[in-house]
């Protein structure tokens, strides 16, 4: 058994990684930028960008398993993802575990919905983690903005969220990677409570000890203001489209799904934030 965790820096894929390191399986970490140092001793690193199509063959090579992130700025599945998985499949790869979308079976828009037509359209046996928003978030995406500005700046109105933190979602990828899960299933995978990022907000002021004020930008207004920040335009549109689902009430769903994957509740908003602060 040869895993592949592609995105094995990242909040999710690295969380993955951690989680199988200790079991006996071969684990191959795929990278853009390999540098030494970048994951734990004993993975194989090898150099995969999912826009370079020469690097696919080797980083593919003797891969039976695969875990699969989406890399923010793609939104292209066509030139990029789908091509890749084809190539997965003529190496041989039999099973993919994708970090989806909750809600993606309504959303259209989302290049994650493209990515799982496309595990299924090629046969592999999957996996879909149909995340929820992920808590991480508050200190990736709007760690700035919260630590220097004091503010969470959403388009997202009143519209609720059912928060989920990645350290959960990977413990289900561990599950679904070792076998443990039934194969070719999708979870919808959230916190056990909807919060607006009003409440997320008096949850960061009361654990931070400053107040931290939610800003509710007009969709234009949040698009200026991430143009202004460079951010790619790709990536902004996908933002701007999790936000418009988040306000039109796309976000809410609870599920017990997670809680019973994992026979334990699911880490709570707060606890997230008490364990994180120190970022903010």
């Amino acid at each position: 058994m040869t895993i592949l965790i592609t995105g094995a820096t990242g909040n999710v894929g690295s969380a993955v990684l951690n989680g199988l390191v200790n079991q006996p399986v071969q684990l191959v970490a795929g990278l853009r930028a390999p540098a030494k140092g970048a994951v734990a001793a004993g993975v194989q690193v090898r150099l995969l960008d999912f826009e370079n199509t020469t690097t696919w063959p080797a980083a593919l090579a003797g891969i039976t398993q695969m875990f699969l992130v989406r890399p923010p700025q793609i939104s292209d599945v066509k030139r990029t993802l789908g091509p890749f998985l084809e190539e997965a499949k003529r190496q041989g790869v039999r099973q993919v575990v994708f970090l989806s979308l909750l809600g993606v079976e309504n959303n259209p828009l989302v290049p994650h919905r493209a990515i799982e037509e496309k595990i299924r359209q090629l046969g592999f046996n999957f996996t879909m983690l149909r995340a929820s928003f992920f808590m991480q978030n508050l200190y990736t995406t709007h760690r700035q903005e919260i630590r220097d500005r004091s503010e969470i700046n959403v388009p997202a109105a009143m519209g609720r969220t059912s928060f989920v933190d990645v350290r959960d979602l990977a413990a289900v990828g561990v599950q679904a990677l070792l076998g443990q899960l039934p194969p070719n299933q999708a979870y919808p995978l959230t916190g056990s409570e909807a919060l607006t990022y009003e409440e997320v907000a008096r949850q960061l002021s009361a654990e931070l000890g400053r107040p931290i004020r939610y800003t509710n930008p007009s969709m234009l207004a949040f698009v200026l203001q991430k143009r202004r920040e460079k951010l790619p335009w790709g990536f902004t549109l996908v933002m701007l489209g999790l936000y418009t689902a988040c306000k039109l009430g796309l976000a809410a769903k609870v599920t017990p799904d997670l809680g019973v994957l994992l026979g334990r509740s699911p880490i709570s908003l707060a606890q997230y934030i008490r364990d994180y602060r120190e970022v903010w």
